[in-house]
């Protein structure tokens, strides 16, 4: 089965075409967040067998892989306020691939679905029971198809059933994993929480944000600010998100507040294991930034890790085996696309 994979992020598009045994025949990259199915048409040759698209928040609609239609589409572009960088983009692009290819089967995968079964300690919030029950309001958690393949794959690098993941790139997040399960997480409701990101806040203090809302910004100012000028970008003072630049520029307070917030996150989730038998980095900074994972990693003897001695760039693998083994591993959400569409459609 030939699998073409679509990845939609709020200001990029990745297309792979994936065969049953895992190899990426071609892919293509697109700097933008195109809503029109031109872009797919393009890059196929033929007809594949099937398309998987990846979803960022499925919400309580969506809570595993299913096949898409456009009755779900506009189901689900009711909810596109809980992750507005993503899903409005996303949603369109999914549409339109239904309309130009309606003969090939289409599988919707979201990102939430890892962390459906969350226990119920972790998912809910401690705010009126009220609002809980009218919005549907808990921890929905988020790049679940990076963390079910980081999860797969260092399985085969290490022996390790209680995990802490960390998924970090221009979106940020922590799990804690036990068993395969996803115990805790660091994004919640929507894709802002958790550590800090590329241009996104992370979790602030919610009083802050009333008092700014009290006068002194609009909605709009305060949702602006947050999802698009706050996080690395905010810390260098509008310099970079991208940590790559941070390091060649010597900005050592961004990356140590960024590094501190990872640790911290790190440190919480493990608190939902028993014991820690591993640490998994993955991500583009995750696997691409090796200052950043000695950053971290030198922030938490306390759970019996230690710094990397590597560099890796290359390679899945083993960074560190002094103490808690740390592992790094490639994002491939694409592989897991097409895994997803093969359980769906077989």
């Amino acid at each position: 089965m030939r699998v073409l994979t679509v990845n939609a992020g709020s200001s990029s598009l990745q297309l792979h075409l994936v065969s049953s045994d895992g190899d990426v025949l071609a892919k293509h990259h697109v700097e933008q967040a195109p809503t029109s199915a031109d872009a797919l048409l393009e890059f196929l040759d033929e007809k594949p067998d099937a398309i998987s698209h990846r979803l960022v928040h499925g919400g309580p609609i969506v809570r595993k892989p299913v096949r898409a239609s456009v009755e779900l589409v506009d189901r689900l572009s009711e909810i596109s306020d809980l992750a507005p960088l993503h899903l409005p983009p996303a949603l369109k692009l999914i549409r339109a691939s239904l309309e130009a290819l309606p003969d090939v089967p289409q599988v919707l995968c979201p990102d939430t679905a890892f962390h459906a079964g969350l226990p119920d300690v972790a998912a809910t919030y401690p705010i009126p029971a009220d609002w809980r029950t009218r919005f549907g309001l808990r921890r929905y958690g988020f790049h679940g198809l990076s963390y079910a393949h980081a999860l797969r794959r260092a399985g085969e690098l290490v022996e390790a059933s209680q995990l802490v993941m960390c998924h970090l790139g221009g979106g940020a997040s922590v799990c804690a994993v036990r068993d395969g399960r996803s115990m805790d997480t660091s994004m919640g409701f929507t894709p802002l929480e958790g550590v800090p990101m590329s241009k996104r806040s992370g979790s602030v203090d919610p009083g802050m944000l009333l008092w700014l809302l009290d006068g002194r910004l609009t909605l709009a100012e305060l949702r602006d600010g947050l999802e698009r000028h706050s996080g690395l970008l905010g810390l260098s003072d509008g310099f970079s998100g991208d940590t790559r630049d941070l390091v060649e520029a010597g900005d050592t307070f961004t990356l140590d507040v960024y590094c501190h917030r990872v640790a911290r996150e790190i440190a919480a989730a493990a608190t939902s294991l028993d014991r820690l038998d591993a640490l998994v980095f993955t991500g583009e900074i995750g696997w691409d930034q090796p200052e950043v994972r000695v950053g971290v990693c030198r922030r938490l003897g306390l759970l019996g890790v230690r710094e990397p001695v590597g560099g890796n760039r290359t390679d899945d693998g083993l960074i560190s085996t002094d103490g808690v083994p740390v592992v790094v591993v490639e994002t491939r959400e694409e592989l897991q696309l097409a895994r997803e569409a093969g359980f769906v459609l077989t």
